[in-house]
C-alpha cells in the first residue's frame, strides 16, 4: 500500500503506513530489536523509528510499554512458534528432513540470536522467563517427536532433542568452520537411525 516516497522518508506525525500497522508489526519489530542488541535496545523511539512511524502509532495498540513488553514474551512462546511447527509438518513427511528445515529457518532468521536475547531477558522478568519455558517445552516435544518418528524411544529421543536446541543456540567462536555445513553433520550425528540388527 506505501508508495516509494511514503517508504523514503520517516513520518513526523501518524501516517497512513501507521494506521496499517498491525500488533504482530510491532512485535516483529520487537524481535528485530531484540535480536540486534538485546533488552536494553528495546526502547519505543527505536521501535517506531524501526517501522517508521511517530510513537504514538504504538498507542493505537498497546496500553503501555510494560504491556507491549508482556505481549512480546508471549509471542516467543505462542502464535510464533506454533505457526512454525505447523508449517515444518506441512512441508515434509520426513521427520528427519523437518529437523534439517527447523535448522535451515533458525539460521536464515537469526532465530538463535532472538533465543539468546530472550533468556538474558528471562534473568529479571517472570513473563519472559515463562515465555522461554514454554517455548523450550514445545520445540522439544517437536524435536522429540520427529526422532521418536525416526525410531529412537522416547527418552532417547528427548536427550537428542535437548543437543539439538543446544548447539542451535551454542555461541562457540569457531570462524574457520562453515555454520551450515556444520549444522548438517551434527544433525546427522545426532540424528542417525538406531542400528534395528539384531
Amino acid at each position: 500500500m506505501a508508495d516509494g516516497m511514503s517508504s523514503v522518508s520517516p513520518p513526523v506525525a501518524a501516517s497512513p503506513r501507521g494506521a496499517d500497522l498491525t500488533p504482530r508489526d510491532w512485535l516483529e519489530a520487537g524481535q528485530s530489536l531484540l535480536r540486534r542488541g538485546g533488552l536494553k535496545a528495546l526502547k519505543l523511539r527505536p521501535l517506531a523509528e524501526e517501522l517508521r512511524v511517530s510513537t504514538g502509532s504504538f498507542y493505537h495498540h498497546f496500553a503501555d510499554f510494560d504491556a507491549y513488553q508482556g505481549q512480546l514474551a508471549s509471542y516467543f512462546a505462542g502464535a510464533q512458534v506454533t505457526a512454525l511447527i505447523e508449517a515444518l509438518e506441512r512441508a515434509t513427511p520426513d521427520p528427519i528432513e523437518r529437523i534439517r528445515l527447523l535448522g535451515q529457518t533458525v539460521r536464515r532468521r537469526g532465530s538463535s540470536r532472538i533465543a539468546i536475547a530472550m533468556r538474558a531477558w528471562a534473568e529479571s522478568d517472570p513473563r519472559a522467563r515463562l515465555a522461554v519455558e514454554q517455548h523450550d517445552a514445545m520445540m522439544l516435544d517437536f524435536l522429540a517427536r520427529c526422532l521418536t518418528v525416526a525410531g529412537f524411544e522416547r527418552e532417547d529421543a528427548e536427550v537428542r532433542a535437548y543437543g539439538l536446541i543446544t548447539l542451535g543456540l551454542s555461541k562457540v567462536h569457531a570462524p574457520h568452520l562453515d555454520m551450515a555445513r556444520l549444522f548438517d553433520r551434527l544433525l546427522e550425528i545426532v540424528c542417525a537411525r538406531p542400528d534395528t540388527a539384531q
